[in-house]
């Protein structure tokens, strides 16, 4: 991922700002023009050197443990939801901007969800100098985030996706793919009729009768 990352910046440099506009997660193009590409592109473009070296550090950094807990597959495909999660909730909730939006921050937000929820009292270090733990580190991050897209939607900063990357990954590490939990509940339903058409017929037989055939 981080590779990836890289090499889609470098190419990001020597392109005009039309690449940008093209790949980068614009709400209006993804409503009007259907370019639903840019809900899983926009997470590669980066705006500037701090911007993408700083994603790529707490990817690299917390993505390493939740990797080799979960094994690659299920690491890409959770990676690969939050920054979904993180476009989907700010085309709906901003379906008319016309600036794009980039990064991938939506995944990095998700990431640090999981590892709050996997590693809760872990201690990291608040701008490389406060200790804090992990759980709380995630409360407060999602706090800012919250608060900031509901006074300062106009910062230039996609807190929606920050947003979206937390709640969409919050959602599938609790209760996974819906689709499997509506195969549970529609299993139990066809098992609690059929259960309504039982039986139980007692028979007369005591202790020293001969063993019972089912």
């Amino acid at each position: 991922m981080i590779i990836a990352n890289v090499a889609v910046f470098l190419v990001q440099l020597l392109t005009d700002g039309s690449f940008v506009i093209l790949f980068g997660l614009v709400p209006y193009l993804v409503r009007h023009e259907l370019y639903l590409w840019q809900i899983l592109t926009y997470q590669f473009l980066h705006g500037g050197l701090f911007h993408i070296l700083f994603n790529m550090l707490a990817l690299w950094m917390f993505g390493c443990d939740l990797e080799r807990r979960w094994g690659s597959r299920f690491f890409v495909k959770y990676y690969t939801l939050c920054v979904a999660g993180g476009a989907v909730l700010n085309v709906l909730l901003l379906p008319d901007q016309t600036a794009p939006s980039i990064g991938a921050s939506a995944g990095v937000y998700g990431l640090l969800l999981a590892y709050g929820v996997l590693y809760p009292d872990r201690i990291i270090y608040f701008y490389f100098l406060f200790p804090i733990k992990m759980k709380h580190f995630v409360m407060i991050i999602g706090a800012i985030s919250l608060y900031s897209s509901i006074s300062a939607t106009q910062s230039g900063i996609a807190h929606l996706a920050h947003l979206g990357g937390m709640a969409f990954g919050y959602v599938y590490l609790r209760w996974g793919n819906p689709w499997i939990w509506a195969g549970i509940y529609w299993d139990r339903y066809r098992l609690a009729r059929r259960r309504r058409r039982l039986r139980v017929i007692d028979g007369d037989k005591d202790d020293k009768s001969k063993p019972t055939l089912h």
